[in-house]
Formats: C-alpha cells, structure tokens, sequence
C-alpha cells in the first residue's frame, strides 16, 4: 500500500476521531491561558526559601505550596477540618483569592483522555494518536512530492479549492500536529503503565528531634539555592511531629530536608523518564507557555479544516478518478500497467490493454505512473504515457521519471507506449524521457517505443497485433474512445474576423449550462484559461480550446482559427445562434494567475490572445496588466480588440503594446515589441511581474529567446521565473 492509500484510509477513518480528540484538544488549550490571567508569577530571582517565608508568615496553617505551571502560586491549607486552596501573592504571600480547578467541564477531558470509555478509550486515544502520527508523516511525503522537494515546499499551491486549503493549512501546522501525536503517545506510555517513570522507593529520612525550634524557612541553605521557576511542590511538614520533613519537588528531583537544621537529608534526581514525560506535558498541554497554548489550540481546531478538505478531495477524485475494472491486486499480477494521463483519456487505453491481457489469462494490475514498482510475480511492465504541454508530464505524474530514474535496474521488461499529438515539436517527448531513462537505467523492453498520434484508435490496434506477435499469443486491441462527462453549450453570439487569407476566426460565446446539470458536470466553476474540450460530431477525440471567459462572467467564450482540413475548427466556425456543442471543462491550474499585487505581463499572438483577455475581463482589482499583442493586420485578426480599448479605459488593462507583422510599419511580430520594450520589461520582471504567453509553439519559443536575452543583464532567465513558478506558457 503506498503512501497516498495510507494517507486517504486513516484520514478517513481514525480522522474521525482526530477530529474528537483536535476539537477537544482545542477547549483544553483555553486552560492554561485562562490560568495565565489569573494571578500574578513570581519576580524573577525569587529563591523557594524566600517564598516560604513569605506564605508562612500570612498562612499560618499552609500545608502545601504549588507553582502552577501557568507561574501562579497556590497554597493548600486547613481551616479547622475543612481544606482549602488560594492563590497567594508570591511578592509578600499575601492571599489573593480562591484558586479553584479549570472551569472546564469534566467531561470534555475524559472525552480528550478516554473518549468517554474509561481503560478501553485510553488504548483507543494512544491509537489515535499514533494513527495522526503515521497520518503526519503520510502528509509529508505526498506534500513534498506534490511541491517538488524541500525547495519549493514554501511555493504556491495548484489546484482546486479544497486542495489548496488542505496542503497550505498542512505547510503551517503538520509539524505542530506531528508534535502533539509524539507527546501524546508519551503521555499515554506512563498512563497505561507502558513506561514507569519512577520505580524507586523513597529514602527513610526523619528530622533530628533535638528540642530546637524549627529554623525560618528563609534561613534553609537548602532552599536558597532553589529558584521559584523551578519548583512544582513544596510541602510543609506537621506542626504535630517534630520527625517530619520538609520535601520539595522540582523539575530535576525531590529532595527532603530538616526542619530544624535546614539542611538537605536526602534528593533523588528526575529520571530519564519523568523529564521526558515533563517536557511531554508542556508540549502536549502548552501548560507553562500559554502562548504555545494558543498554538497548539488553534491546531487542533484545524484537525476539522483538514478532515473536511481531505473528504471533499477524495469526494472529488472518487468522482473523477479511473475506474478500472476486473483490476488484479499488485502482488499478484503478472502483467503491471503503469499509466500518466493528463485529460483521463489515456486511461481508457489502458482499460482496453488491461481487458485484452485479461481475456488472454493474465492477471493485470493497472496504476498510476507515479507508483511505479515491479513485483517478484510481474512478468511484464507496459507504460503508457501521454505528454502534457512542451514535453512535461501529466501533472499527478510529474515526479515520476526523476523517481524511475532513482530505481534499480530490474530483469522485468518495460515497454513504453507514447501517447500526442505530431503538430507539437514536442510530440511524445514525455514518453521519449521515460524510454530514454529506462533504457540507461539498464531496463530491458518487450517493444521499442512506439507513440499514438491523436488518441489513434487504429493506430493503437496496429500496436496491438505488434504486441501479440512478440508475446506469442493472440490480442486484439479495439479501443472505443472514452470521454469525460459532457454538456450541450448553445452559441448565443460571435464575431467573425477574416484573418489572413483561407484561415478566418471567430470569437463565440457559448451560454452557460447554469444549475444542477452544470455543477453534476463540472462545468459549475471555471476560469479564464482552463480549457474547453469539444468533440466535433463524427469524431470521438476531444479538441481543446483556452477559454476566455470564467463562470463568474456568465457565458463561455473561446477563440477559434480554421486550420486548414480541422474538423474541429470547420465545424466551429460553422455554427449559427441556437446551435449547441458537445463540451467538458478541464482544469488548467498551471496557467491561473495567483492572486496578489505583483504586476503581470501578459504575451499573446493571434488566437492564443484569448485567456490573457479572460484574465484582464476579471481584473476588477485593478491588478497592473502588461498585455503584449501580436497579429497580422489590425484590420483582420486584431481579436478582443475592441474589448480591449474599453479596458484600457477603466484600467484594468494598464497598457497594450501590438505588433502586426502583414502590415507597413506595424512592428513585426510580438517579441520585437518586448525588445523595443526592453528597459520596461526589465523593469517589470524586476518588481516581481509574472508572465503568461499563449500562442503557437513556434511564437513561445521566440518570445522565450527573446526573454532570455533581455534578461540576461539581470542574471534572469524563462527558465528561472519558471523555478520561481512566475513564467507559464499555453501553447498550441
């Protein structure tokens, strides 16, 4: 089981009772603030002998004196048979008040303790405890591989609500939760009678009975020595026998000493034990500390904020994850399928490479890339990979390849199945990294690398009868294209543009599926820059589109070219009002911009101008936007741009910079307005701009060269802003 199953099966489970023993946790935290008010601690350098003295000459009758941990000093005495207890004044003893226990009900500490069940809740507690420990470490491990290592654990968080609240509410407080489940589970050794802290028997001591007057407390030698910070207790001997003793316990021992001499008779030092359960206490409690208490409250409420967070991912990933069916368990497959899939749909060709090995008698493991292992049972290992962006991997898989990488060769052959689309340069090149490393890693394969272009069903078959004849037994691959949950978009407007010879465009805007249909799809919450999938009629592949709009706008507006033989486009460009699509949402977190001040420098060419449109439509802060525009003929592709005169007039564009490369005098093209705009670009990046391009592959690559040289005087880099997640390209 790996780190992520551990993780969502306790969190699930035994967080249930987390969630008890936070909230509880969270009330009893009052207590030692509430204590910190109440009376007033001692000065410091105050010795213990000094402070008896002091409490004796007012108390005449005091038995005990304690230091609470909040500092406050309280003495136990008689008033004839009936005990009471006070807080003193530790300046001149005098008595303040009734000093009574934590108001806090009963209850709410055995539920804390015990969970209302006596010895059996005890173990019940302790196993909680350790469950939030594995839980914390669990929590770690998934954080430092969802944010890339110690480095950029402090960067920002992608992804939906839920998952943000869920890992940057785990950055402040896992390592305070992580601490509370070790001192829990200290503190529950010596209650259970796990651990002994103190076995020893104490000394037989008694006062010298001389006849002498008991010597002034502030004369004990033994106690001038003691600081009042240190003690815990001090009792007073009976006035009745002159045998007995003073004893006095501190944080490092007890010690018992004569009343008429003053001097120390006997001290046993603190075992190991009894200081480690000390400290366990404080840490655990926040007794002592009340600011740490106030910590350590505020964390346990938080227990709730996780539980919840972590239900809804799971809520949301049970809904979206792939369901593999008739999956045999791990150890026991002799076939393993490791995939990496960025939209879902590659999963649907590993469900059919899954049911085909299992027709043919073998049992087979499906997974996800990133829990790549072989087993001593696997025969075979087959990965298929498809490629996200320039060469980058699907997100849930983006460690995976430096995690292979790490691995030790195995004998088990991997053969690698790429999955892309040939119009990108970086066609497969995720799939080519993971062939490349396996094979230097000394991994044998069935196949070579083979890649699919477009989600070709027919070329996967061709694949297959590859596949057959190399492990000698009959397979056929029919893959039926398997799409994620679509709605039906009405165009409601559009405006044409004529583009440049043969390849017109149009802005249209689609009404949103509002209501219960909407949310049950996906397409309830959405924003300027994630994606449209729409599958042209006759076609089972998805095209994807930048949206130009969020739901916040109230319709869905995208911006498509006709490319010459596009399906896709062709059928787009065709729609009239009234007409509807078959669309899905898909997230692009990567791209979103973070919320903030920093200004934003926003490059876009031709079509790709869409979301960077999008995200100044939603400027209604007024967020400093730097939009780079690049065209051919303002008179043909100028997209947005009378959008974007209206924006420049209410400020939530603060300056457009175009370039037209068709026309006399236009500027050429996109980067040769940044290298006019040097200085400023400079400038920008120098303040913390972030930069978003959209826009071809080709016109990326430039404006990325460009970028680099303007920034070299700075020792900055694309590469580097991308380090610093402020540098992000949607590209097509």
């Amino acid at each position: 089981m790996g780190w992520k199953s551990i993780h969502r099966w306790l969190g699930l489970t035994v967080g249930t009772l987390a969630v008890v023993l936070g909230i509880t946790g969270a009330l009893l935290a009052v207590d030692p603030v509430d204590q910190a008010w109440q009376a007033p601690s001692a000065e410091p350098g105050l010795t213990v002998a000094v402070l008896a003295e002091r409490v004796t000459n007012t108390v005449a009758d005091a038995a005990e004196i304690r230091r609470l941990p909040s500092g406050a000093i309280v003495v136990y005495s008689f008033a004839g048979e009936q005990p009471r207890a006070s807080y003193v004044d530790p300046a001149d003893g005098r008595v303040l008040g009734t000093w009574q226990a934590s108001t806090l009900p009963r209850w709410v500490k055995n539920l804390h303790r015990s969970l209302l069940l006596g010895d059996a809740g005890r173990w019940g507690a302790a196993g909680t405890a350790l469950a939030m420990g594995v839980l914390c470490a669990s929590a770690l491990v998934l954080l430092l591989r969802r944010m890339g290592g110690w480095r950029r654990l402090t960067g920002r968080v992608r992804g939906t609500l839920a998952q943000r609240i869920h890992v940057v509410a785990g950055r402040v407080v896992l390592a305070v939760l992580c601490l509370t489940s070790i001192t829990g589970l200290t503190m529950s050794a010596s209650t259970l009678g796990l651990v002994e802290l103190d076995g020893r028997a104490e000394p037989e001591v008694l006062s010298v009975a001389t006849g002498q007057a008991d010597v002034p407390a502030s004369q004990f030698a033994a106690l001038q020595g003691i600081a009042v910070a240190d003690l815990r207790k001090l009792t007073l001997p009976s006035a009745t026998d002159p045998e007995d003793t003073w004893k006095i316990t501190t944080a490092q021992g007890q010690g018992w000493i004569d009343r008429h001499s003053g001097r120390m008779l006997a001290w046993q030092d603190a075992t190991w034990a009894q200081r480690i359960h000390g400290w366990a206490v404080v840490l655990h409690t926040g007794n002592a500390a009340w600011p740490w208490a106030v910590v350590l409250g505020l964390a346990g409420a938080s227990v709730l904020l996780f539980w919840l967070s972590g239900f809804v991912i799971w809520w949301q990933a049970r809904g979206q994850a792939p369901r593999i069916t008739g999956n045999a368990p791990l150890a026991q497959a002799d076939v393993l399928v490791f995939v990496a899939s960025e939209g879902g749909s590659t999963w649907g060709f590993a469900q059919t490479l899954h049911d085909a090995l299992a027709q043919g008698g073998h049992r087979v493991h499906t997974g996800a890339l990133e829990d790549f292992r072989t087993t001593p049972a696997a025969r075979q290992v087959f990965v298929l990979a498809a490629t996200y962006g320039d060469g980058q991997a699907p997100a849930h898989a983006g460690h995976a390849l430096d995690r292979i990488a790490r691995l030790a060769a195995g004998t088990v052959p991997v053969t690698v199945l790429g999955f892309g689309d040939r119009q990108f340069p970086a066609f497969c090149a995720f799939a080519v990294a993971l062939e490349q490393t396996l094979r230097q890693r000394g991994w044998p394969a069935l196949l070579p690398l083979e890649c699919i272009h477009q989600q070709s069903s027919q070329q996967f078959a061709l694949w297959g009868r590859a596949l057959s004849q190399a492990l000698g037994e009959p397979l056929v691959l029919e893959h039926v294209p398997r799409l994620p949950h679509t709605v039906a978009l009405r165009l409601t407007a559009r405006k044409d543009y004529p583009g440049a010879t043969g390849q017109p465009a149009s802005v249209l805007r689609f009404a949103w599926p509002a209501g219960s249909l909407g949310r049950r799809h996906g397409l309830a919450r959405f924003a300027a820059g994630d994606l449209v999938g729409i599958v042209p009629p006759g076609s089972g592949v998805p095209r994807y589109y930048s949206l130009a709009s969020g739901s916040q706008d109230g319709f869905l507006e995208i911006c498509v070219r006709l490319m010459p033989g596009g399906l896709c486009s062709t059928h787009l460009l065709g729609l009239k009002a009234g007409d509807t699509i078959t669309a899905f949402i898909r997230p692009n977190p990567a791209f979103a911009l973070p919320r903030g001040r920093r200004p934003v420098l926003l490059i876009g060419a031709g079509s790709g101008v869409a979301p960077l449109a999008g995200f100044i439509r939603r400027n209604e802060a007024r967020r400093p936007m730097h939009l780079y525009f690049g065209g051919r003929d303002p008179a043909r592709d100028f997209y947005f741009g009378d959008d974007l005169q209206q924006w420049l007039g209410d400020d939530r564009l603060a300056s457009l910079q175009t370039a037209f490369s068709r026309i006399a005098d236009g500027g050429g093209y996109v980067q040769d307005a940044l290298r006019r705009d040097a200085e400023r670009v400079r400038g920008l990046v120098a303040q913390g701009a972030l930069v978003r391009v959209c826009g071809s592959r080709t016109m990326a690559h430039d404006v990325a060269r460009t970028l680099d040289a303007l920034l070299a005087p700075m020792q900055l880099s694309v590469s580097a802003l991308k380090d610093e997640e402020r540098y992000a390209e949607d590209v097509f």
